[in-house]
């Protein structure tokens, strides 16, 4: 049976109306839309602080500046697969963590579910941390500091902005990021402008070894990684005419425009000042007047950043099997993103255990990337739709509800994954005799390897609806 949490409910997808769909399957009648919807959910989603640290980043591993602009426009390439996974939306008007079943099996796509709940919570308390402080900067700014009162009201505000947004749902998640984007991209190409004249373009004294490079393309490629379980979430409404070139090329080239914009502008200011303190670092490049309008900025971003990620974990719930409507449902991730955010801010500093931890979870992610990509392309994409919500007897349940070429292929990944990281809070054993690289992201393609070798010619896969 099709799962229904929703049916009940009104299908409508208007801006500032509760939506009423779910995970069920959009039906034909209610889709609408144009690729061109994608590119504004990328672009203005991207445009966060977030690429001005990963410039940053790639500068303090040791690259020159255009080392380092290149590792992000290879990033920014990424794009490129994260947007044409959208077209698995476009034909099922479900989910994507709905769809991998067909990859893993019912029961065995349960535990990716999970982790992908966790890092979606992960990186909007992360994002909330940013907001809620810059905001509280802003408020000093205009002469009002001290004691708590500050930083509750820049929380409570930076959540109230993304939990009505997400709540509210698809239509007016894609209304607000076309807007805001707007705004957000005036604002840092201002931003670029300030920073790009100053840079260092000059090479480093030393060249940087394969840990750094490695590290690198960790940074700049874990981003879009992480966006690999939510593309169909965005697409599920189009219609069905919508074609693989329009929602790859819409999709790709907002999400690249806008991560190499401000990835640049973070490998710019990184060569010119020391960006430990990302914001504090950038804001002293940038003049007087600008810089409480560059708070808003990084506000901004962070809210059009975790607005996205907060409504795509309230899918996600419904997947994992809260029996609740998805509006219901957003509600259970935004008391966990509040608590979450009060822990950061008032109680213990945590936010660089949790950003290492997030780091960490990698070695999950690139396999299940790679694996869901090589599925999709087997499949040509085609899906058996109501077999995709049907639990035990249904075409995708497999053996006991793991789909073995899956599931093998996962866990190769990350084995692989795993020998080859390097990060805080943990160092597989093959990274020294790999002169320190950090082969992590090498997960996907050899999962996929696996996967289309146990899987290829072997159909139990069910005739496309």
């Amino acid at each position: 049976m099709i799962e229904t949490q929703n049916a009940a409910t009104s299908g409508r997808d208007e801006v500032f109306q509760v939506e009423g769909h779910g995970i069920d399957p959009i039906p034909d009648e209610e889709r609408h839309g144009s690729a061109k919807d994608v590119f504004w959910l990328w672009f203005g989603s991207n445009l966060t602080f977030t690429y001005v640290i990963n410039g940053a980043l790639a500068v303090a591993f040791g690259l020159s500046f255009w080392q380092a602009t290149a590792v992000v426009v290879i990033g920014g390439l990424s794009f490129f697969a994260i947007s044409a996974a959208g077209l698995s939306g476009i034909r099922t008007g479900t989910a994507t963590l709905v769809i991998s079943r067909a990859a893993f099996g019912v029961r065995g796509n349960w535990p990716a579910g999970l982790l992908n709940w966790i890092v979606s919570i992960g990186y909007t308390i992360v994002n909330t941390v940013v907001g809620t402080l810059a905001l509280e900067a802003f408020f000093a700014d205009l002469g009002w500091s001290g004691g708590l009162a500050p930083r509750a009201l820049a929380l409570a505000v930076t959540l109230a902005l993304t939990f009505a947004v997400a709540l509210w749902g698809h239509a007016t998640v894609q209304f607000a990021e076309r807007w805001m984007a707007y705004v957000l991209a005036v604002g840092f190409a201002a931003l670029l402008v300030f920073l790009l004249p100053g840079a260092d373009t000059a090479a480093p004294a030393a060249a940087p070894g394969a840990s750094g490079w490695s590290l690198a393309f960790v940074v700049m490629l874990a981003g879009p990684f992480s966006y690999l379980p939510m593309p169909a979430d965005y697409t599920r409404y189009l219609p069905r005419t919508t074609t693989l070139r329009a929602v790859t090329w819409s999709g790709a080239l907002g999400g690249f425009v806008s991560s190499v914009a401000l990835g640049v502008a973070g490998v710019a200011a990184a060569t010119q000042t020391d960006m430990t303190d990302a914001v504090a670092g950038a804001e002293q490049l940038l003049p007087g007047w600008f810089q409480p309008l560059f708070l808003a900025l990084v506000l901004g971003g962070s809210v059009t950043n975790s607005i996205i990620t907060l409504y795509s974990s309230s899918l996600n719930l419904q997947v994992l099997g809260i029996p609740w409507s998805r509006a219901k449902a957003i509600v259970i991730s935004a008391a966990v993103t509040a608590v979450g955010s009060l822990g950061a801010l008032f109680l213990t500093d945590f936010t660089a255990s949790l950003l290492s931890f997030l780091s960490l979870l990698i070695i999950v992610f690139a396999p299940w990337g790679g694996v869901f990509l090589a599925d999709m392309l087997l499949r040509r994409c085609r899906y058996d739709t109501d077999a995709l919500h049907t639990g035990a007897g249904g075409g995708y349940w497999y053996r006991a509800g793991y789909h073995p070429a899956g599931v093998t292929a996962l866990l190769a990944g990350m084995v692989f994954a795993a020998l080859t990281c390097d990060s805080e809070l943990w160092t597989g054993p093959l990274v020294a005799p790999l002169g320190g690289a950090d082969l992590t992201l090498l997960g996907a393609p050899v999962a996929a390897l696996v996967y289309v070798l146990l899987a290829r010619g072997r159909t139990a896969v069910p005739a496309a609806s």
